[in-house]
């Protein structure tokens, strides 16, 4: 008797390149000198790449890591504004350097907490992955590519997964990039494509 294949949705979750922080500038600030390298590489792995379709948070440092991907393969890219970094804190509320990785650990920790101003684990995580699943659900077994950020990137997986983690967050890299295959909203498999230092060059894992 002949199994039927099962089809497969393909996204890859792209972190954004290296962008300089500066208070107050979240939503505008755009990539390092050496991020706007890093996208360039970004754009050379998807090369033998098709892509269906092109997501990005509205946070000007994903898109920027997206663009030259998207041009290449002849796409637009559509920005979706819950896909956006976790907002931290407010403007006005600053986390001393040294306590800046304790604050986090606390909120991957208790998904209740939140620093003043910002959003607890349980909140970024909820719209996060009500705009991932439209997209599941909206392009099943499609390729798709989704430019995104550390905290949010960290929190949608972690929905699918609970080893996705505070230590992985921590182990992620600017940029990065992650194959997610999925049987229908089911997460079967998970794939690092950027190589790190000291590895060798990124390249799909297929």
């Amino acid at each position: 008797m002949k199994v039927a294949k099962k089809l497969q949705t393909v996204v890859y979750m792209v972190r954004h390149a290296e962008s300089q922080y500066v208070p107050g500038l979240e939503r505008e600030r755009g990539l390092s000198d050496r991020g706007c390298e890093d996208a360039l590489k970004v754009k050379d792995i998807f090369r033998s790449e098709i892509i269906d379709v092109f997501f990005s948070s509205a946070y000007r440092r994903a898109l920027q890591t997206l663009e030259a991907v998207a041009r290449e393969a002849g796409r637009g890219i559509t920005l979706i504004e819950d896909l956006r970094e976790r907002t931290l804190a407010s403007d006005d509320f600053h986390v001393p350097s040294e306590d800046f990785f304790s604050c986090k650990k606390r909120l991957y920790e208790d998904f209740e907490y939140a620093l003043p101003g910002g959003e607890s684990s349980s909140e970024a995580q909820s719209r996060g992955v009500q705009a991932f699943l439209r997209l599941l659900d909206a392009h099943q077994n499609n390729t798709i590519v989704v430019g995104t950020h550390g905290d949010i990137m960290t929190l949608i997986m972690n929905y699918f997964d609970p080893a996705y983690d505070f230590e992985f967050w921590r182990s992620t890299s600017m940029p990065d990039i992650y194959k997610l295959t999925f049987e229908t909203n089911r997460l079967i498999e998970v794939a690092r494509c950027w190589a790190v230092p000291g590895q060798d060059e990124g390249t799909l894992e297929m």
